[in-house]
């Protein structure tokens, strides 16, 4: 249960305990000053390129923003690939994690092959999850048009994820807040944003586990603004180029030549000489040890996904993009949000009406009818779940709330401080399911798991049928008090019910309806099945040793880490 995903909650509460023994080792570990870091802007949309021609021909009205959701993960994949491969101006790309594995090293590649046609690549990864990572995106850096820059960097204890929080403890309070916003814009004209990672899991290429997730695809009047919100991290103090925080003797062909043997689509062995003793007069022997590279394209995508689409390269290639046409804004949290600065008035904090969390639960507030929110780690929270007995109370919303089970989800930390939730939650009388890994990989409609783990990741919200959020903010306390986020807020029927389809898909294939006992304090899990009705009164698809964990976690992590 627990991965590598899992789990900077669990993590960051270990660094908080390794607090005194590690001061001593911290003394060296400071952020360079007087860094080069030259601003630069995304540029006006480039209308005269291949995907500027595209994107004029596919607006429907030029005061909107036209929209394709794509639920479909090979889907989601191509379509940045494709982007990549046809822009011809700029790639401004923003990324939680980028993981080097089939999937992060392919696009990786593809970024490299536009600089070599002359395209500005600009790359803003989270330093949480870069460790080993350094030689690969120091090999991408070294070719002309690419800059790569670390948000919010570890500056020393760069060899894994513990000596990074053992070596930095005493700056704890900074790194272990994050940038999770994930963001793709080709020449100013097109983007892809949503909920997903850059990682095998994300686009079902994972043989351990695959998440269901939520992008969609972009153009129209809201492309600046996404532009405007890249610039503002890019230019923020709190992101550094990664050569003001890794050092190298290596020259740029070197690193070149390394990004070129780890990404390359065959895999390369790896080998070791062997001097033999000078007495024996041998030559030296070759050992393999091992092999880089091996990334190849990926799998071709299904002929449809669930929604009725085809792969969007199919329309890119006719030269016009059917889409969806709304209205919508795009909002960001504040990266300096990492070192705990806020909005005040005077000395008073208040409210940032730019951050994201803000916009979702203003969007909830509204609600007359009904709410609908998939989130894969669900805490609301005293003030979350205020707001849900406001407006079930007040104006009789009805509430849909749909996350991971323990046994689906990658972070069992968070289980506990979601499940401290579920009875009052259920006592407002709010529908909720939780995912199950069983259903899901037995549901062809929400992918092709085979033998992987299903889990969600999606984070959306649609309320009264009309009013959609998707973005990257999970509904807990990380992404509301200490990572920055990222979302869309679009005005839409047509795809608040595409996003209700993909929930109903969800819940009636692959989830668990919860339940209170009736005795109003146990909890039910009810399954429907070719037998008809199963009712589970404990957390389904789990053991003994899970659920003992989850119950000595609960005690040791405080609410405000999960």
């Amino acid at each position: 249960m627990f991965n590598r995903l899992s789990s900077l909650r669990l993590r960051s509460a270990w660094g908080a305990l390794l607090l005194g023994a590690a001061v001593a080792l911290a003394g060296c570990a400071r952020l360079p000053k007087d860094v080069d870091r030259p601003d630069s802007k995304a540029p006006p949309p480039a209308v005269d390129t291949a995907l500027g021609r595209i994107a004029k021909a596919s607006t429907v009205d030029p005061e909107q923003s036209g929209f394709r959701l794509m639920p479909t993960g090979q889907y989601a994949l191509q379509a940045r690939i494709e982007l990549a491969r046809r822009a011809q101006r700029t790639l401004d790309v923003q990324y939680y994690q980028i993981y080097d594995d089939r999937t992060g090293r392919y696009l990786l590649r593809t970024l490299r092959d536009a600089s070599e046609r002359g395209v500005r690549v600009r790359l803003i990864i989270d330093d949480l999850y870069t460790s080993g990572q350094d030689p690969l995106l120091m090999g991408l850096d070294a070719y002309p048009n690419v800059e790569v820059r670390l948000f919010n960097p570890f500056p020393a204890g760069r060899q894994n994820f513990l000596t990074r929080f053992t070596v930095n403890i005493h700056d704890f309070d900074r790194v272990h807040r994050r940038m999770h916003n994930k963001l793709f814009l080709a020449d100013s004209v097109m983007a892809v944003v949503g909920g997903r990672n850059i990682a095998d899991e994300y686009f079902m290429a994972s043989a351990g586990a695959n998440f269901i997730d939520l992008d969609t695809f972009v153009i129209g009047s809201i492309m600046p603004r996404l532009g405007a919100l890249f610039d503002e991290y890019w230019n923020s103090d709190r992101v550094m180029p990664i050569r003001a925080i890794v050092k190298t003797d290596q020259s740029d062909e070197q690193l070149r030549a390394y990004f070129e043997r780890r990404t390359s689509a065959e895999a390369v062995p790896v080998l070791r000489v062997i001097e033999s003793p000078a007495e024996t007069g041998l030559p030296p022997t070759v050992e393999v040890i091992g092999e880089t590279g091996g990334t190849p394209e990926p799998e071709r995508p299904p002929p449809n996904d669930v929604l009725g689409y085809g792969p969007i390269v199919n329309e890119l290639n006719a030269g016009k993009v059917g889409l969806i046409w709304a209205d919508a804004q795009a909002y960001a949290d504040a990266p300096d949000k990492v070192i705990g600065r806020v909005s005040t008035y005077g000395i008073a904090p208040i409210d940032d009406v730019d951050s994201v969390r803000y916009n979702v639960i203003e969007m909830m507030r509204r609600a007359r009818k009904d709410v609908v929110l998939t989130s894969p780690y669900l805490v609301p929270g005293a003030d979350g779940l205020e707001v849900f007995r406001n407006s079930v109370e007040r104006y009789g919303v009805k509430y849909t709330l749909v996350t991971n089970s323990l046994a689906a989800t990658d972070e069992p930390v968070v289980h506990t401080g979601y499940r401290r939730y579920r009875p009052e939650m259920l006592k407002l009388g709010m529908n909720l399911y939780e995912l199950s890994p069983q259903k899901v990989s037995r549901s062809l409609r929400l992918g092709r798991f085979s033998t992987s783990i299903g889990r969600l990741h999606a984070k959306s919200a649609v309320v009264d049928g009309e009013r959609v959020f998707i973005g990257s903010m999970n509904f807990d306390p990380r992404s509301n008090q200490h990572n920055t986020e990222f979302g869309l807020f679009i005005q839409s029927p047509q795809i608040a019910q595409q996003v209700l389809k993909l929930v109903d898909v969800i819940r009636q294939q692959g989830a668990y309806k919860v339940t209170l006992a009736e005795n109003g304090k146990d909890l039910v899990w009810t399954t429907s099945g070719p037998g008809g009705a199963e009712q589970i009164v404990e957390e389904p698809e789990t053991d003994a040793w899970s659920r003992l964990m989850l119950e000595v976690l609960s005690v040791l992590v405080p609410e405000g880490l999960l």
